[in-house]
């Protein structure tokens, strides 16, 4: 069902695409009087605005109760509870990763213990 619901609102959405594309801007009148007027004809004397839209009107509705509709389905097939407590925490830093905060010398290399920790020095340039 939802399935149905979201490939009817994706057509609705592509063809109330192409008719606002297809409609007149207010300044479009300024043309019919340079001979651009014949080509409105064919939806009869007031030309195809009342027609597109009334259907872009109609289109519009159709869009806003399929969205209405998949919010809907959405919400009551999920499992019902909210992604934010299904979102894992994550652990805490633990000590042994933890980066030194201090920049003073370990007790252990201070007193010139195993440093093997510490990074190589990088070669010297020849």
């Amino acid at each position: 069902m939802y399935t149905i619901v979201l490939v009817i609102h994706l057509v609705l959405a592509a063809v109330l695409i192409g008719v606002v594309l297809l409609q007149h801007g207010k300044g479009a009148d300024a043309g019919a009087a340079f001979g651009s007027g014949a080509s409105s004809t064919v939806f009869g004397a007031r030309g195809s605005a009342s027609f597109l839209g009334r259907l872009t009107g109609f289109l519009g509705v159709g869009f806003f109760v399929t969205s209405l509709t998949l919010a809907i389905m959405a919400g009551t097939f999920g499992e019902g509870d909210s992604v934010v407590d299904r979102v894992e925490t994550a652990p805490a830093t633990s000590p042994e990763t933890a980066p030194a905060t201090s920049r003073e010398p370990d007790s252990a290399t201070a007193g010139g213990g195993n440093a093997s920790s510490a990074p190589a020095p990088a070669p010297a340039p020849e």
